[in-house]
């Protein structure tokens, strides 16, 4: 597959206005589609999916330079397939006016909101998980009634590449479009007007696209990242907590937005829990080398990154357990890190990737609130089975998505929304909230031909309008 050519920026622009004047236009002609037009749309966008699974799945695992096809298709052809025939079985229903109660000094008349597309919706695309995160809020754009441009990852050249011509046999540019291209077409990417615009990314750069995009006042969901902490409870299994933080961290070897980053856990139960952790991860991968289930780093610039950690950690006298010893490229063998320091750069940015710092705790109290000084997480993972200890957690700490004895799972159910709070994102999509975030709630406030309301137009001071007034204010 060709790397996209990113030579001249100035052409590809232009190329971006001209897109994007071109869904604005076709927008105009057609600003609320049918229910089967967008089934329509919807259920294209599946079969190409499902008529390309192994090319995805090869185009992704050449840009990894390692990711087991199997692994592709549980995190990123599943959940996009599984998104879109959400949207499909409720598509109609959310399409319905949703009819609203009113007063009865205003009957009688009708009042309901309608599901407004917003025209034109921009979604810019991560490499960790370059299809789901394309596929999931693409569907859902589709499904509200919008034209949509979606920005690639340069990161991930041979899928990008693929998904453009893919989408480029399947849809006219003036419905779905693709752009390629490096930082700077990214960066001009954001300041288009649109009517909306999605970003999953880093928390530093979500930054600088809310301040492009503010330049036109053009809302924007957030879909960043931050620190999501395991706590473990006094009360949990300790096998089973091990098991599931290491599934969590493992998929995609931790390059993924709601991993896992660090554990907090009894001081008294550290050492049973690295063990467990550990047998887990075997269990997982028997070895690292030449084992096409174990997902390389994406690149030499994150994998520098992350080796950089370990060697800060080992400087300030953390110690570092290693899952194994072999190398075989930028595969990274998981690790664990213990006798921490809040300095080290391993406990204060995200990690995105196979390390997992052990914070130890005396008290929940302690847990929660070593939780609450930081910023607030995307997701957080609490294993327990007390109910009061549950509540607790939930009631007392902030983060955008909470699993209870599981680690990253809540992302996969299509009937809640996933999104940030804080630093971790603003807004949300799946769900019917992910429909209700690209469309326009239009209020519609609808009256017969008989109106009672000019009993109170002026002049003021008839007796009527003074007996209707001291009916409603009590």
């Amino acid at each position: 597959m060709p790397t996209p050519d990113h030579t001249n920026n100035n052409l590809q622009a232009d190329a971006l206005n001209t897109v994007f004047k071109q869904q604005q236009v076709a927008y105009q002609s057609e600003t609320y589609p049918t229910y089967d037009i967008r089934k329509q749309r919807l259920t294209q966008l599946y079969t190409l999916i499902l008529n390309n699974q192994e090319k995805i799945a090869d185009a992704i695992c050449k840009d990894f330079s390692n990711r087991s096809h199997d692994e592709t298709r549980l995190v990123e052809i599943v959940p996009s397939l599984s998104g879109i025939k959400y949207c499909l079985k409720h598509l109609k229903k959310w399409m319905q006016p949703d009819y609203r109660d009113i007063s009865v000094i205003f009957q009688p008349a009708k009042a309901y909101v309608i599901a407004q597309p917003l025209g034109v919706v921009g979604i810019m695309v991560p490499w960790n998980y370059p299809l789901f995160l394309a596929i999931g809020p693409l569907c859902q754009a589709i499904a509200a009634g919008n034209r949509v441009m979606l920005k690639m990852s340069e990161f991930t050249p041979n899928f990008s590449a693929f998904f453009q011509k893919l989408i480029q046999d399947n849809f006219p540019s003036d419905i779905i479009s693709i752009t390629l291209g490096n930082a700077d077409i990214a960066k001009q990417f954001s300041t288009l007007p649109f009517n909306h615009l999605l970003f999953t990314g880093s928390t530093n750069v979500g930054k600088h696209v809310i301040r492009a995009a503010a330049e036109n006042l053009t809302p924007v969901t957030l879909e960043l990242g931050g620190k999501s902490p395991a706590l473990i409870g006094q009360d949990a299994d300790l096998f089973e907590s091990a098991q599931r933080i290491a599934f969590g961290k493992s998929v995609n070897s931790g390059q993924t937005c709601v991993a896992p980053d660090y554990v907090l856990i009894p001081e008294a139960r550290q050492d049973d829990f690295i063990q467990s952790y550990f047998t887990a991860l075997r269990g997982f991968y028997p070895s690292i080398k030449d084992n096409n289930d174990y997902t390389a780093i994406i690149n030499d610039a994150q994998f520098s990154r992350l080796q950089s950690y370990l060697q800060e950690a080992k400087q300030y006298g953390a110690k570092v357990h290693y899952l194994s010893n072999e190398e075989d490229g930028r595969k990274l063998p998981h690790c664990v890190i213990t006798h921490t320091s809040a300095s080290l750069k391993v406990c204060q940015e995200e990690i995105f990737g196979p390390i997992l710092p052990i914070i130890t705790y005396e008290t929940l109290d302690e847990a929660i609130q070593y939780i609450n000084e930081r910023p607030r997480p995307l997701a957080l993972y609490y294993f327990g089975y007390k109910a009061e200890e549950q509540q607790k957690v939930l009631l007392n700490t902030h983060s955008g998505g909470v699993c209870i004895n599981e680690t990253i799972i809540h992302v996969g159910q299509e009937d809640l929304p996933f999104g940030g709070v804080g630093l971790s994102g603003m807004g949300n999509y799946h769900g019917y909230e992910g429909f209700k975030t690209f469309s326009h709630a239009k209020a519609v406030f609808a009256r017969p031909k008989l109106s009672f309301m000019k009993l109170v137009y002026p002049p003021y001071g008839k007796w009527l309008q003074k007996t209707l007034l001291k009916m409603f204010i009590k």
